[in-house]
């Protein structure tokens, strides 16, 4: 016993690996499936010209980014799992191999039907290494160390978001649509290699798989996307709705076998005890819709109502990139000091604002240098959104839950952003027919680049009304987050400040509980 004792006290006092390189070789590839989640929708018009020149409809292009955060949410749950049975280290580069071949096959692609089954392929990708990241960070980190590291997560989201457009714009104009896809080439490489390098073996944990869950959870959302996706191009017919229904009612029996799984659930209910993390999923719910829906109608006004080029639209978000991601390390260290609401009202305030803004722009016909102004108040905004987001959702949960937890929170995070980019085309399409009767049915395309000086005023209308979808929604996750409370414990007791993550783990549990 004594000897169990002093090699216990031994473990504890030897330095260990540094955890900082291997999280840093993961964000190589988080940051690169990140840019690709809107990377796109600042060549869409470009992917339009070239690949379905010949109909008004907006919903098919949008498609190569549905289709992609589609496969990308539904296997988040087991893709966590897995990386605990196999190690994480494993899965991760496996979902990087993918990610990176799918890239080639997606720039390529000589059909639009091509593009949208790669991007399929590419979410699959994504899938397996974006649980890897988090669950790196709950499984290497000593809790005292676990929010900085959380904090460059999130500012790693929230920044990648951010810059996909400003590289789709610079990429599309200098080499063409394809090099969105081509560039994650050399990145996944170099990515590789450092995990390989980087990243150490984790002990693995043997896991039984929820396959039914698997099976509803995807069919479920896979009727409700689809059906949200398609239903303008269909005039909302009876079994569109019914497609959605139906979706609907899956994921409620989702649920309910959930509640009554007696072995291992691939949702574990009883995480939702903790008010901030069941706050904190709803939030990043509506900020995944707001930054996927938002991006849509903003690049279509600047390129085709305006006559901007991909890079001239995408610079002007420099801003928000630049200010999002010198801000995120100082609200992540001063969120461990305050309460999150703190942080997170304004920066949602901020984001709802800026977008309002927008729209004013939108419908004043206002000069092109005044939508920097919104660009700078949405950077500040995602400085206080996305990473405290993620510290609030996993302070509280205990280390033999943080797994399940970041997965849970992964997932609700691309549900929003899929659900976003289905339910902006249908909006925009509905507002592109209030305002331009017949458009849908037009044989003049909207990915051109240019629109006769007649259909300008009409085409810059629905673009500023779709923005109000995602102003809704933000606004929502606003309302969420008055209800958060503060932690009552920001570091775990009876932790020293330099013990090892084995004595942080036996204190974690005690203090979540209190």
């Amino acid at each position: 016993m004594t000897d169990s004792r002093a090699a216990t006290t031994a473990s504890i006092r030897t330095p260990a690996r540094s955890p900082w390189p291997a999280l840093w070789a993961l964000v190589i590839g988080f940051f690169m499936i990140l840019v690709d989640t809107t990377i796109v929708s600042v060549a869409n018009p470009a992917i339009k010209a070239a690949l379905d020149p010949d109909t008004g409809n907006l919903d098919n292009v949008v498609w190569v980014t549905s289709a992609y955060l589609l496969t990308y949410a539904v296997p988040l749950l087991i893709t966590g799992r897995l990386g605990d049975r196999f190690g994480p280290k494993n899965i991760y580069l496996t979902g990087l191999a993918i990610f990176t071949i799918a890239s080639l096959a997606c720039g390529l692609a000589p059909t639009l039907e091509v593009l949208i089954a790669a991007r399929a392929v590419q979410g699959l990708g994504a899938a397996m290494m974006t649980p890897q990241t988090m669950a790196v960070i709950t499984r290497t980190f000593p809790p005292q160390n676990r929010g900085a590291a959380m904090g460059l997560w999130g500012a790693t989201a929230g920044v990648a978001t951010l810059v996909g457009p400003l590289a789709g714009g610079l990429l599309v104009d200098g080499l063409g649509w394809e090099w969105i896809f081509f560039i994650n080439i050399p990145v996944g490489i170099i990515g590789f290699i450092a995990a390989v390098v980087l990243v150490p073996q984790l002990p693995r944990t043997a896991h039984k798989f929820d396959i039914v869950g698997v099976v509803l959870s995807a069919v479920g959302l896979f009727l409700i996307v689809f059906g949200l996706q398609e239903g303008e191009h269909y005039s909302w017919a009876a079994w569109i709705w019914a497609m959605v229904a139906a979706g609907v009612a899956v994921m409620a029996l989702f649920i309910w076998t959930q509640a009554r799984s007696k072995g291992e659930p691939l949702v574990p209910l009883d995480l939702f005890r903790d008010r901030n993390f069941s706050i904190a999923n709803l939030a990043i719910a509506a900020v995944g819709f707001t930054v996927t829906s938002m991006a849509l109608p903003q690049m279509f006004y600047l390129q085709l109502a305006r006559g901007l080029t991909p890079t001239e639209s995408a610079l002007l978000l420099v801003p928000l990139a630049i200010l999002s991601g010198v801000l995120a390390p100082f609200a992540g260290k001063l969120l461990d000091r305050t309460d999150p609401r703190f942080l997170l009202v304004p920066g949602l305030l901020l984001v709802g604002g800026a977008l309002g803004i927008y729209v004013a722009l939108i419908f004043n016909d206002a000069p092109i240098w005044m939508f920097l102004i919104p660009s700078v108040f949405m950077g500040i905004g995602n400085a206080g959104m996305w990473g405290p987001l993620a510290t609030t959702a996993t302070r509280n949960l205990p280390p033999r839950q943080a797994g399940a937890g970041a997965g849970i929170y992964n997932t609700t995070r691309t549900v929003g952003s899929v659900i976003g980019s289905a339910s902006i085309a249908a909006f925009m399409q509905a507002r592109l027919e209030a305002n331009l009767p017949g458009a849908g049915d037009a044989g003049a395309s909207f990915g051109t680049g240019t629109l006769p000086p007649e259909i300008v005023g009409g085409f810059s209308d629905a673009m500023g009304q779709s923005l109000a979808l995602p102003i809704i929604v933000i606004g929502m996750g606003l309302i969420a987050v008055l209800f958060m409370r503060r932690p009552s414990v920001i570091r775990p007791h009876g932790a020293p400040q330099d013990a090892g993550p084995a004595a942080q783990a036996q204190a974690a549990p005690a203090a979540a509980g209190e």
